[in-house]
């Protein structure tokens, strides 16, 4: 194992102006999505969650007196022995003379040799993966919010819902009948079939609840003729039916629960495995991503008892349920994602990258090997096994690291706050792997495939441009987080399933404006529109009343002579020759209502 000497305090200057930038995307400001230019503060709504940019938390204070020194950033190298060593400290050797890097084969892919970073640097541009998707963005046009949304949630994948829910509300109410549970009050009696036209409608309802935001599921269809009514609600759907639809949901059915063929992992997601293949299909088919991809993690608020919960004790809510996310880092966009079901004994355990978390990765990464895409991830996904595993695969990566990870260098996992000076980095490298440990205001590591020990100067401030890129790519995930949280419609549900399901269809919302493209459209304005189109494209036609009225017989009076009077019109009765005010309203013919009505019509 070789052992580097000291890096000089010239090795991280501001980079020369020929220096590389990760792309336009990455030196641009944060977008609003083409379109949000006005605050954050006025989308926000009841139930927003605030989102704090994890490079703030990241980078919080331990202690004062951090804080006071947390302005005077000097990016200059200690003058102490090299911290570049895999096992404790010994006497230090000589620098050795810097070699370029050679392709590792597949045998040694995973023996990392730790150096000093070789001066004169290679550009970053240089070591970057060339990026080949030239067309990125959406791979069809659309005209409408209308048609992105159902180009999602198509015909196919609601006539399996329709069908599930059929089923499902069959065999609820046998149920119900065999306990002797049902009455005839009960809404299950009261059951019709449901089609796709009503499911949008549906849908259409539960996108409006995000926007019309009330406390209580029962408070949208008060009849109270006071400020906070919402009639409309009503007049598109009653609320006892909203209440069925919501109860019989369903999305596969456990007949295809077979322990012999299925692994526990896949029971675990089988009742929403057909929204989840649907929803990846969809979202990957209709996208060509950009060069910055994100993988991160999401949280759902599921305060019932599921094992596959994630406990988080420290927070708000300590049960959630986890999903795992490929996002493009520009827009925000959702490409593919994997929900959280406990750990998957099926993966073999022979390499470095066989844990559950590489392999992982590895799956939502599948397809797009060899194109240039850079990854940025947080610690939990990082180490520098999977760095150079995503390196061989042609990737990119970028991102934070937690230094016990295998493979780290001793003397970077056993640095402290208190070893370094504000301002001051160590790191290293090992071909094509660096690692760098910086002090701003809290101790942070990072790990990268060709940041080097680039920096930048940014609010008169010079700090590692790794931090600045990955800063800005995380910033902008943050704020689809913030997008979703404006319009909240994951309400309590006694099915962990439907909730999830909730908040797919809110993320499949914001991919369907991401994929309008229309730049002048706010995002609010699109959610408006969207459930407009949905509900005039597929609301039940209302029953012509005047017509059934006049086909039905039934008898009825004629109308009074004079208002305030009595006495009514008289005609001459069809069957007897008496005078009558009666008269029949589907035939409009006098007839004696007791003694000639049914005599009139069974003649006739």
């Amino acid at each position: 194992m070789e052992v580097g000497g000291i890096v000089p305090s010239h090795a991280l200057m501001p980079s020369s102006s020929n220096s590389p930038v990760p792309d336009d995307e990455i030196n641009a400001s944060l977008i609003n999505y083409g379109s949000e230019t006005e605050s954050d503060e006025e989308e926000v709504g009841i139930g927003q969650s605030l989102v704090v940019p994890r490079v703030v938390r990241m980078l919080m204070d331990e202690d004062e007196e951090d804080e006071e020194n947390g302005l005077n950033v000097s990016l200059e190298w200690p003058t102490q022995s090299s911290i570049c060593t895999s096992k404790p400290a010994s006497p230090m050797l000589p620098t050795p003379t810097p070699v370029s890097p050679t392709p590792m084969e597949p045998s040694n892919k995973f023996k990392f040799v730790w150096r000093a970073v070789s001066m004169p640097q290679i550009e970053p541009h240089l070591r970057r993966e060339p990026f080949s998707q030239i067309n990125s963005g959406p791979t069809v046009s659309f005209a409408s919010p209308y048609e992105a949304f159902i180009a999602i949630w198509d015909r196919e994948i609601m006539e399996v819902i329709v069908r599930e829910t059929n089923i499902y509300a069959q065999k609820l109410a046998t149920a119900m009948l065999e306990n002797g549970t049902i009455y005839p009050i009960s809404r299950i009696t009261h059951w019709q079939d449901t089609n796709v036209n009503e499911l949008y409608t549906y849908f259409a309802i539960v996108l409006a609840m995000g926007k019309v935001v009330k406390s209580r599921l029962e408070e949208y269809w008060s009849t109270s003729q006071d400020i906070f009514s919402t009639p409309c609600f009503s007049t598109e759907m009653t609320h006892d039916r909203f209440l069925l639809l919501s109860k019989c949901l369903h999305f596969n059915s456990n007949n295809y629960c077979d322990p012999a063929l299925l692994t526990q992992h896949q029971i675990k997601l089988l009742k929403i495995k057909p929204l989840i293949d649907h929803l990846n299909n969809k979202f990957s088919e209709l996208y060509n991503l950009s060069q910055n991809l994100v993988i991160d993690e999401s949280l759902t608020t599921w305060k019932g008892w599921l094992d596959i919960n994630q406990s988080f004790p420290n927070e708000a809510a300590t049960a959630e349920i986890k999903a795992y996310e490929l996002c493009e880092s520009q827009s925000g966009y959702l490409w593919r994602f994997e929900l959280h079901a406990g750990l998957d004994t099926s993966t073999p355990q022979d390499n470095p990258i066989s844990g559950t978390v590489p392999a992982l990765v590895l799956r939502l990464l599948d397809g797009l090997e060899h194109k240039g895409h850079t990854i940025w991830m947080d610690s939990f996904f990082n180490s520098p096994a999977l760095a150079r595993e995503l390196k061989v695969r042609g990737f990119d990566c970028v991102g934070t690291l937690r230094t016990n990870r295998q493979f780290v260098p001793y003397d970077l996992t056993r640095l402290t706050i208190k070893d370094l000076t504000v301002g001051q980095v160590l790191g290293c490298t090992s071909g094509d792997v660096d690692l760098m440990v910086w002090r701003d205001r809290k101790r942070a590591a990072f790990i990268s495939t060709y940041h080097g020990l680039a920096s930048t100067r940014f609010r008169e401030k010079l700090k590692p441009t790794v931090v600045h890129d990955y800063s800005l790519c995380m910033d902008r995930l943050d704020r689809r987080d913030r997008l979703l949280a404006t319009f909240p419609i994951e309400r309590r549900t006694k099915a962990w399933s439907k909730k999830f399901f909730r908040r797919l269809l809110n993320i499949s919302v914001l991919n369907s404006y991401i994929l309008l493209q229309n730049q002048s459209l706010l995002h609010r304005n699109f959610r408006n529109a969207l459930v407009t189109d949905l509900l005039t494209a597929h609301r039940t036609p209302k029953p012509n009343t005047t017509t059934i009225a006049t086909q039905v017989h039934y008898p009825a009076q004629y109308p009074l002579i004079k208002r305030g009077k009595s006495d009514r019109l008289r005609r001459q009765c069809a069957v007897c020759p008496k005078r009558t005010v009666s008269y029949c309203k589907a035939c409009n013919v006098a007839m004696c209502t007791y003694t000639c009505y049914e005599t009139y019509h069974t003649s006739h």
